[in-house]
């Protein structure tokens, strides 16, 4: 009896675990139970349709007022508010050489078709299009960084504005590298004499002893450069 017992127990389980076995299949078999049908397939409408809760309506809404985008700010400033953007913006970006670096590979994306590689006015679409005026002149050398930030966002005259295709801290950094292209158009004396300036000689002065051991005489000390860009 008990034997017969344990037959009958031994069989139920290998059922129970023939069953869950077969529910483990990729293969689906029926159709699985739905649970709110109505949210599973609810109506389809178009966003340019008219909404039915809301007569003359679409159904696609627009935001609430003052509503922008997550991680867009907007910009505060009017086209004409050029002498309140230069007064309120301080550029925010050092002026290091991965700064430098950055601003001239984005100037030399977006900025040298028209100003040229130098900022001299003779780019690559000049002419047809009109010449800008020369980055190193001394009115655009007066400008604030808000001032030349202010232009590139909102553009000016012929100048469209560039705020879709250049972020902000990379307009930052192309203000840094139009300073360094003033610099290089209007170099101070030091430039100058550190670009003139002889490289230090290896060769041992007369009467002193070469690299075998003994003293010779100490190389020339150069002028330490100005970093590019400086003020």
């Amino acid at each position: 009896m008990c034997s017969a017992l344990r037959r009958l127990g031994h069989a139920a389980l290998l059922l129970a675990l023939a069953g869950i076995a077969s529910g483990c299949t990729r293969q689906k078999q029926q159709t699985a139970i739905e649970y709110m049908p109505d949210m599973a397939y609810s109506a389809r409408l178009n966003a340019q349709h008219e909404d039915p809760l809301r007569p003359d309506e679409s159904v696609m809404r627009m935001p609430v007022p003052g509503t922008v985008p997550r991680g867009y700010t907007p910009y505060r400033f009017a086209q004409a508010d050029t002498t309140q953007a230069a007064l309120e913006m301080i550029n925010p970006l050092p002026r290091t050489a991965q700064v430098l670096a950055r601003g001239e590979k984005v100037f030399m994306t977006f900025c040298v078709v028209c100003h040229g590689p130098t900022g001299d006015g003779h780019g690559y679409q000049v002419p047809p299009f009109p010449q800008p005026p020369q980055l190193f002149s001394q009115k655009v050398m007066d400008w604030p960084d808000g001032r030349i930030f202010h232009v590139i966002t909102r553009g000016q005259n012929v100048m469209p504005s560039y705020a879709a295709q250049i972020l902000p801290e990379d307009r930052w950094a192309v203000i840094h590298y139009v300073r360094v292209l003033q610099r290089a158009a209007h170099p101070t004396p030091a430039d100058l004499a550190a670009a003139s300036a002889p490289a230090a000689s290896t060769t041992p002065a007369p009467g002193t002893a070469g690299p075998a051991g003994t003293a010779s005489t100490p190389a020339e000390t150069l002028p330490t450069p100005a970093v590019p860009g400086g003020k």
